[in-house]
């Protein structure tokens, strides 16, 4: 990632929350220890960050705290062929008719191209979800109430009265910050408060990653394997991880890469 990048990821960040962390930045922007605390120290001098023992904070701290992890922007560049192929099977599983629940994600949202044919009921919580279906599909389209992320582009509450209570799914389909044994796990506690209401609003949970995501791991738990009935994921899942979600009864879908997805990511790179 170009320093110019990195910065801007930094001060995003910086912007979202009173104090960030070394090691979030390291996972936000996937670079060393050493590059993160340079990018700091130069920041500091430009007087657009300050730096504290462990990390940095606003020269004007947020009255608004954001969401942990990657901003959307960001997180929609990372391995879009893959992405496209998992969403391209996922939309697969929807019939005409039916209600299903897509939660924000930049996996998800590649769901709007296949599902622009279709004609559902569609509860979700991504304005570029909703925004999408709602200019080029006739599928219907639900938001709940809450406060607007822009960083992620969602909308989530803290309250049980935000309307997904009365959405009732077939499916929801959800991304994930990691996957492993234990279970799916996010990056965020708000994520996981969100996200645990609109689970129990449906009696599928069907997960898409992309095969990195077994090898990332998060503190925070959202729901154990028992939970999941379907995890999508592209060709390069591994033996054992496929094992793994074999043992614990979850059904599994790889969809390779097409041709076309690949020519469009290597022109788009």
């Amino acid at each position: 990632m170009h320093e110019s990048e990195r910065h801007r990821l930094i001060l995003s960040a910086v912007q979202d929350r009173p104090m960030v962390t070394v090691a979030d930045l390291v996972t936000l922007t996937a670079s060393s220890e050493a590059t993160i605390r340079r990018d700091i120290a130069t920041l500091h001098v430009q007087k657009k960050l300050r730096r504290v023992r462990g990390g940095a904070e606003s020269v004007s701290p947020p009255q608004f705290v954001g969401l942990a992890g990657r901003p959307f922007s960001v997180n929609e560049t990372l391995n879009i062929a893959q992405k496209r192929a998992i969403a391209r099977a996922a939309a697969d599983l929807c019939q005409d008719g039916e209600a299903i629940i897509v939660n924000g994600g930049t996996t998800t949202f590649q769901m709007v191209h296949p599902l622009s044919t279709r004609r559902l009921q569609v509860f979700t919580n991504s304005f570029p979800i909703a925004e999408h279906l709602l200019r080029h599909s006739k599928n219907t389209v639900l938001l709940p109430g809450g406060a607007i992320y822009r960083e992620q582009n969602i909308i989530l509450s803290p309250f049980d009265d935000d309307g997904s209570r009365h959405f009732y799914a077939r499916r929801m389909f959800i991304g994930c910050q990691g996957l492993g044994a234990l279970g799916l796990m996010e990056a965020d506690p708000l994520l996981i408060q969100a996200e645990q209401k609109l689970i129990n609003q449906a009696d599928e949970l069907v997960v898409l990653a992309d095969s990195t995501k077994f090898a990332r791991r998060s503190s925070l738990l959202l729901c154990a394997l028992s939970r999941i009935h379907t995890v999508v994921t592209d060709d390069g899942v591994t033996d054992r991880d496929a094992a793994m979600l074999d043992a614990a009864g979850v059904q599994l879908i790889v969809s390779a890469i097409s041709d076309t997805e690949r020519k469009t990511t290597a022109q788009g790179n």
